[in-house]
């Protein structure tokens, strides 16, 4: 019995470390914020966007007609040289047809061959007097209807063999396979994407930027590019297009970034920072403290925003701010009071986030 008192203490007290060692392994899941850093109009008016990094010729692979696929010997990450066969369908209906018209063909001519031996016969015996005017055209007549099938005929082969080459696939240039999205024995409709292949060695960044700052954008603008993926290391870009029509899914205007400096390091898919200095399109020796209008928010007791103190860069902590507002400009809300240049502000979710909330930058 002593024992027995003795070990059922130790038993539950092993437990219960058990348990709180299992609370301490418990990740703890902190909310990212995005943030900007107060500064000046100037200041300002260098602007930084999240954009994807892209191969610079990227081609959607796909049959031009039906059919079931029984040939796709490729992988994602494989390169592939220009010519080389993607993938195949198994092409019966196209086959099928291209039969019906080679013996379509054959007919026509063995048609047009009897024809223009009438014709022939038709021509002597007219010259000769033994044939009336009326046979010699109808004879005429006959070989050109004949001639006329037999070039349909020749026409039709020719498509029909063409039918058969859009059952095959091959790389219009030399690349790398990027993406797989069909199946071995798929039953695949003529324009759906089997594959994407990145083709050359140059990389584009897609960025889409507000209708506030679209305009002061133009080509040949050098901007600068980083990389989460690749740290200490920037790269020099140029501004190649400028999408005219704003993206429905993001109410953003695609534009299309070079990079002039690239690396192998650089992947597509790769998420970007693209840093325009619009300083370049317009000055002023403003020094007013401006912070975006939707970082501002508001409450019984007037305006704030959402202070972010980080020691190392990676997490924060959120201080709630009051602030005063003065002018409304096209770059935010000028700062009377409250702010200081330097110090980081959270600009999205702002009614999510609560004052001494960790969050990760």
């Amino acid at each position: 019995m002593k024992l027995t008192k003795y070990i059922i203490p130790v038993l539950a007290s092993l437990v219960l470390n058990a348990c709180k060692d299992k609370e301490v392994l418990k990740k703890e899941i902190l909310r990212p914020v995005q943030y900007q850093v107060v500064g000046n109009i100037d200041a300002q008016k260098i602007r930084t966007f999240s954009g994807t990094a892209k191969a610079g010729d990227e081609i959607e692979l796909s049959f031009r007609s039906n059919g079931i696929i029984t040939k796709l010997d490729i992988k994602v990450g494989q390169k592939v040289s220009q010519g080389d066969l993607i993938a195949k369908l198994d092409n019966v209906q196209a086959n099928l047809a291209y039969e019906q018209s080679i013996s379509a063909l054959n007919s026509a001519q063995s048609a047009m061959n009897t024809a223009k031996s009438s014709l022939n016969r038709m021509k002597s015996l007219y010259e000769k007097g033994s044939n009336s005017l009326s046979d010699y055209e109808s004879a005429k007549n006959a070989y050109q209807n004949a001639l006329d099938q037999y070039e349909s005929a020749k026409r039709n082969k020719s498509i029909q063999q063409s039918q058969i080459s859009y059952g095959y696939i091959k790389a219009p240039k030399d690349g790398v396979i990027a993406a797989k999205n069909s199946q071995l024995n798929e039953n695949v409709s003529a324009g759906q994407v089997i594959a994407v292949l990145n083709a050359g060695d140059q990389t584009n960044i897609i960025v889409g930027l507000p209708e506030n700052v679209i305009n002061k954008v133009h080509l040949g603008m050098h901007p600068k590019i980083s990389f989460s993926a690749l740290t200490d290391q920037t790269f020099k870009g140029s501004v190649i297009e400028i999408s005219p029509i704003v993206d429905e899914g993001s109410a953003t205007y695609p534009v299309k970034v070079d990079i002039l400096d690239v690396t192998e390091d650089i992947k597509p898919g790769m998420t970007a920072n693209v840093t325009f200095d619009f300083g370049e399109v317009e000055t002023t020796t403003e020094t007013a403290l401006v912070v975006p209008v939707k970082s501002v928010g508001e409450d019984g007791d007037g305006n704030f925003v959402f202070l972010i103190e980080s020691k190392d860069e990676s997490i924060g902590i959120v201080k709630k701010q009051r602030i005063e507002i003065g002018e409304l400009t096209t770059g935010g809300f000028k700062i009377k009071s409250g702010l200081v240049e330097g110090q980081k502000i959270a600009t999205a979710g702002l009614q999510t986030l609560l004052d001494g909330q960790k969050v990760k930058l």
